[in-house]
């Protein structure tokens, strides 16, 4: 028992590393010796979690980025009771970008940043990173749905054009304000959010 959770703490902390060295270099610049350095792990210890980085690739976006994406976007969705949708659908995406760091607005999106990178060029990434799209559209458009059915979103919307639109503007936000120094492009973007919830509300 005391081994394996010893196991599990080493493999925990591989992947968070990794996560982390992903995020801050890039999947591509960053390599198994420089993981075992951060991490100080033996090479025999190292190898007798994961074969190869792409392996820890996958487990990352399966493990990390997906409780990510389930905790920031997906949660607040379904677990709410009481919020109208309209202002649910506000609050889910603009308090998630008031809540970044200086670092998270510098660095920009961790699954986004994969997919651009990686996402086209290496054939095991790309079903775990589309699954993850996938899954944050899916609640989004039954969230709508739901929003219409209760009589708080116009009928006639388009909700999944409207999850396509609310995710691609999200993601499209943060990887363009990697390039600025201010919080200029976020605000412009809460505005915008705000105007066309407003405009697909009842």
């Amino acid at each position: 028992m005391e081994q394996k959770l010893k196991s599990l703490t080493t493999q925990k902390l591989i992947l968070e590393t990794s996560f982390q060295m992903f995020y801050e270099n890039g999947f591509n610049h960053t390599s198994i010796p420089d993981i075992m350095q951060k991490t100080n792990l033996t090479k025999g210890a190292f190898y007798h979690h994961f074969t190869n980085k792409l392996e820890i690739g996958k487990k990352v976006i399966e493990n990390i980025l997906k409780r990510r994406i389930y905790d920031g976007f997906i949660a607040p969705l379904k677990e709410n009771t009481t919020r109208k949708i309209p202002d649910l659908l506000f609050s889910t995406f603009t308090e998630r970008i008031n809540k970044f760091s200086e670092k998270e607005k510098e660095l920009g999106c961790p699954a986004n940043n994969l997919i651009n990178e990686v996402g086209c060029s290496i054939e095991d990434f790309r079903l775990p990173l589309r699954n993850l799209m996938d899954e944050w559209y899916k609640i989004l458009v039954e969230t709508i749905e739901k929003g219409k059915e209760k009589n708080e979103i116009k009928s006639d919307v388009d909700s999944a054009a409207t999850a396509t639109l609310l995710i691609c503007s999200f993601e499209g936000t943060r990887g363009i304000r990697k390039v600025y120094d201010d919080d200029k492009l976020f605000n412009n973007y809460l505005n915008s959010v705000k105007i066309f919830i407003k405009s697909i509300s009842k």
